[in-house]
């Protein structure tokens, strides 16, 4: 029993007033992805005819087990006497598959039927992580001081976007999601799809957020191909292409970060402004500097140019600040900390005490003669 493709003349021809039967589907839409048709008696008969439209997947079912099947769009002429045909074009080895296994155990005697498949790209799937999830953000790099090396900042984001799926392996799909049913629905599988969705874009995010990629936290939106990439690569999907379904799209349409990590960045960018400029100060060193860059006798003058000649040179701050609190010309407040001589000359520049010589101990700039 067998598929004959007819002429393409052949609807509204003489040639259709020799079908006993006419089987087709109308367009399946964006909502259903599978539609059991059959005729009154569950029959059918030998020369009947059976439309495949554009996007649609048509397989023959006897009894539970599968006669043919195709892909093909066209009008095709039921045949009891031939072999399966498989006009499938990319489905071909997969139909030949399900007609050599698959088969419903305890299917009902001369049931025969056509179950139509949505072949199209399924659009507007909306997705949104239910929770913040972390990310390792390397716009905002962080300083290792033991190491001299840089850290990611880490934040905490949700994201929204949308995907679109198509049915990729006719056989599976069948086999471990919709059976035989009279009609199967997109509702039926989003709800399950969407939550994988997420846990594979979970994973995605953290791939990009690595010392490999390093995409930037609001940058994500515009890193579709590399989020669909990256997805594929490291088959993170997998659940949903063990049910014959394939991802096609997938668009961050959004992200926003939580409010700590807000104050994270806000921290951040304040600090990048000051004489700093290497994230947040933290713990009892950082409010030292900060103590002392507020002293009124001068050594704010002094840090300040410590900092900023610091930043020139791109050398790592905590060594040169450590420096200025080891140096015994400045006077900081409540630290212990040897005053200036009285009469003492300060560099123009940097604010350093100057000991007499030429040339600033600190600076190296000139002092006169």
């Amino acid at each position: 029993m067998g598929l004959i493709k007819a002429a393409k003349d052949a609807v509204g021809s003489t040639l259709h007033d020799q079908w006993k039967e006419y089987i087709k589907c109308d367009d399946l839409g964006n909502e259903i992805l599978m539609k059991k048709v059959s005729t009154p008696n569950g029959i059918i008969s030998k020369d009947s005819a059976i439309q495949v439209a554009p996007g649609q997947i048509a397989v023959i079912f006897d009894s539970g087990k599968v006669l043919d099947a195709t892909a093909e769009e066209g009008i095709y002429t039921f045949d009891q006497s031939s072999s399966p045909t498989f006009f499938a074009g990319q489905f071909g080895d997969v139909f030949k598959e399900m007609w050599t296994r698959f088969t419903y155990g305890g299917g009902v005697a001369k049931e025969q039927a056509v179950f139509y498949m949505n072949a199209k790209e399924i659009m507007d799937n909306k997705f949104g992580t239910p929770a913040p999830v972390p990310f390792q953000d390397w716009s905002h790099p962080i300083p290792n001081q033991m190491t001299g090396t840089m850290t990611p900042l880490r934040v905490e984001v949700k994201c929204f976007g949308k995907y679109t799926f198509k049915i990729s392996d006719p056989s599976i799909f069948m086999s471990k999601i919709a059976g035989t049913a009279t009609e199967y629905r997109k509702e039926d599988l989003c709800d399950q799809m969407r939550s994988e969705v997420i846990g594979a874009f979970q994973n995605v995010l953290n791939e990009l957020g690595n010392s490999e990629h390093k995409v930037p936290v609001l940058e994500l939106p515009s890193a579709t191909d590399e989020i669909k990439a990256t997805m594929d690569e490291k088959v993170f999907d997998q659940p949903i292409r063990d049910r014959g379904i394939s991802l096609v799209g997938f668009v961050v349409e959004s992200v926003t970060l939580d409010d700590e990590s807000n104050k994270k960045i806000d921290k951040y960018e304040l600090s990048s402004n000051s004489f700093m400029q290497q994230g947040s100060l933290v713990g009892d060193y950082g409010q030292a500097v900060k103590d002392a860059a507020n002293n009124p006798n001068g050594a704010a003058t002094g840090l300040m140019g410590v900092g900023m000649m610091n930043m020139a040179s791109g050398g790592m701050v905590a060594g040169t600040a450590a420096g200025a609190f080891q140096n015994p010309g400045y006077s900081v407040a409540g630290q212990g900390a040897q005053a200036a001589p009285a009469g003492a000359k300060f560099c123009p520049d940097c604010g350093t005490p100057n000991n007499g010589s030429k040339f600033c101990p600190n600076c190296g700039k000139q002092l006169g003669e």
